[in-house]
């Protein structure tokens, strides 16, 4: 029978590029970033899983008031396997980015573009490969009369974008029931392209908001006035002390090292010709696991004292997103153990638990001491103008999570 399903799921190619199409047509962009929310896309899809062998959807709407609906949805759709004392979740996100700069697309974005086993459009890759491949999963073991060993849940998540708060974060806090104490989660939200990565950990995150505030002035006169933007650019290179601040490795994640980097830049004045008293900019922090994220501020506080001292102006720090690490899922793991037989069998390479920067919401499960793996074949094409998923991943990431919910026990 495991080998009828895998079958099954290669027999699903225009099926995965017509559910693509449809969910790409779907924006599906969080309030704070200029969209309505998921509501419209969890619509369609609760629409396609009743058609489907669940025993059972149900949707949990976290309250929003700035969303469509007032509401941000999250769907839950089971099947009943032969032993329900643990189930295996596969879980996905509804969210995506905005598309960014227009002109950088070579087509529209929400319009599905197939070309050479490439399917282009935005949210593709992130997260509508593991939507789809999910959904064929279950398709494949309907089709083929298959109950799994336990129970299989697929959820769907709003807001993996903006920090989960209405999401999995939601879920875990105000519907923990849902998740019984042997659980585990596959997470198909990350990968590289050999399909050799599994996700076991993650880095502490720490986004800092930092203002330094001066005196405008006109700029034929700067001594009448504190630029803030140059105090804040003398910030900027300061924070490069920060690496060897925090000198630790730990070669379980790639990269090895804690990183500190600068990104996001606020507008300051809209004019040339004026001095800027106000400046913010953000700094994206990734923060190996032993490492006091608490320390790390105290760091940049002390830096930014230096250039208080030195430029005359005012700096603040505000948090934007603090989470400390979460425990790692151990290598020795159930669902590492499945998981990394089916990619030996399937792809015929040997798969390396590690740890990334990046954040999941794998996370959140392993802080209710679940085991969660993160893993996906993919391009981390993401968050990119012409964003795509390839065809053959997206089957080929079915068939590992099919072998992998069939290889489970109680």
């Amino acid at each position: 029978m495991h080998q009828d399903v895998l079958r099954a799921v290669e027999g699903y190619r225009e099926l995965a590029i017509e559910l693509q199409r449809s969910l790409t047509a779907i924006p599906a962009i969080c309030p704070s970033s200029g969209g309505e929310g998921e509501l419209d896309k969890a619509l369609w899809l609760e629409t396609e899983l009743r058609k489907l062998h669940f025993d059972s959807v149900r949707r949990y709407d976290a309250p929003h008031p700035e969303a469509k609906g007032g509401i941000r949805p999250n769907l839950v759709a089971r099947v009943r396997g032969q032993d329900s004392s643990r189930t295996v979740w596969i879980m996905s996100h509804l969210d995506v980015v905005p598309p960014g700069e227009p002109t950088l697309w070579h087509s529209d974005p929400y319009v599905l573009r197939v070309t050479d086993g490439r399917l282009y459009g935005r949210g593709v890759e992130d997260n509508h490969q593991a939507i789809v491949a999910s959904i064929l999963v279950v398709r494949a073991l309907g089709e083929c009369g298959v109950r799994p060993p336990v129970d299989l849940a697929l959820l769907f998540c709003a807001d993996e974008e903006t920090g989960s708060g209405y999401g999995a974060e939601y879920l875990a806090r105000h519907h923990p029931d849902l998740f019984g104490s042997r659980d585990v989660f596959l997470v198909p939200d990350s990968g590289n392209s050999q399909g050799t990565m599994i996700e076991v950990a993650e880095k502490s995150l720490l986004w800092l908001k930092i203002r330094t505030s001066g005196k405008q002035c006109h700029a034929s006169t700067p001594h009448l006035g504190v630029n803030a933007f140059r105090a804040a650019s003398d910030l900027v290179v300061r924070l490069g002390a920060l690496r060897e601040a925090f000198p630790a490795r730990d070669e379980l994640y790639d990269p090895p090292i804690s990183t500190f980097e600068p990104t996001k830049k606020d507008p300051n004045v809209p004019n040339i010709n004026t001095i800027p008293g106000d400046d913010v900019f953000y700094l994206d922090c990734r923060v190996l696991p032993d490492v006091p994220l608490s320390a790390v501020e105290e760091e940049v506080r002390h830096l930014a004292n230096e250039v208080e001292k030195t430029h005359g102006v005012c700096v603040t720090l505000e948090d934007v997103q603090r989470s400390q690490a979460a425990p790692p899922t151990s290598e020795d793991a159930d669902v590492v153990r499945w998981i990394s037989g089916s990619v030996r069998e399937l792809l015929g390479v040997e798969p390396v638990a590690m740890g990334i920067g990046g954040g999941t919401v794998a996370a959140i499960f392993r802080r209710l001491g679940l085991a969660a793996v993160v893993y996906s074949r993919l391009d981390e094409t993401a968050h990119q103008p012409n964003e795509y998923c390839i065809l053959n991943n997206l089957l080929g990431d079915a068939k590992v999570l099919a072998s992998t919910v069939l290889r489970a026990r109680p």
